[in-house]
């Protein structure tokens, strides 16, 4: 029986999942779907930052239920797709799961750096920046217990763990796809 031929990205704030999903589909030509995007459209259109968000859905759990659910849903009738998503692991437990992590004052710099979160995250200087991510991980960490019952950093939970504070975003995707190979090739 062949596997479905899905990656799911999770990791730290800042790690790079968005580089590194577009850098895997450049070289291997699949499809992206990011619950990012969906989750910062969702802020926009209620005026809110991301951190704020956060907060909204802790007591709106149905928005965060419908989020998961999305990428699910998407995966259940695509293949060839690369899920760049922090819970994309648990909505998609077929996939190949990697998770990036970072060290927070590189996840922070990159973060502020990052024009494409401007629309979304609005800070001063890289302390502001990573005192928000600080705050984000850990309002994400108690929402995702308290509504799924999981830790998302847990090293079980993931076929791959890149730390990918000192590496290229090529250095990761290829550490990715090597593994990737290999689980793909041990059929059960």
């Amino acid at each position: 029986m062949s596997k479905k031929h899905i990656i799911t990205l999770g990791g730290d704030l800042g790690s790079g999942k968005g580089a590194v999903s577009i850098s895997i589909s450049e070289k291997i030509g699949y499809e992206i779907y990011r619950n990012g995007e969906y989750a910062r459209k969702l802020a926009r259109e209620l005026n809110i930052d991301i951190t704020g968000f956060n907060i909204y859905v802790t007591s709106h759990p149905e928005i965060d239920k419908q989020i998961e659910k999305s990428a699910a849903e998407y995966a259940k009738e695509h293949d060839n797709l690369i899920v760049d998503a922090r819970l994309g692991w648990y909505a998609i437990p077929d996939s190949f799961k990697v998770y990036l992590k970072v060290d927070i004052d590189v996840a922070a710099k990159r973060a502020f750096y990052d024009k494409n979160r401007k629309s979304s995250e609005k800070f001063e200087t890289i302390e502001e920046q990573k005192a928000d991510m600080i705050k984000r991980f850990k309002l994400e960490n108690e929402r995702y217990l308290n509504l799924y019952g999981i830790h998302k950093e847990d090293p079980a939970n993931y076929d791959l763990i890149v730390d990918t504070t000192n590496l290229t975003v090529e250095e990761v995707r290829d550490k990715i796809l090597i593994e990737y190979d290999k689980w793909l090739k041990n059929i059960d």
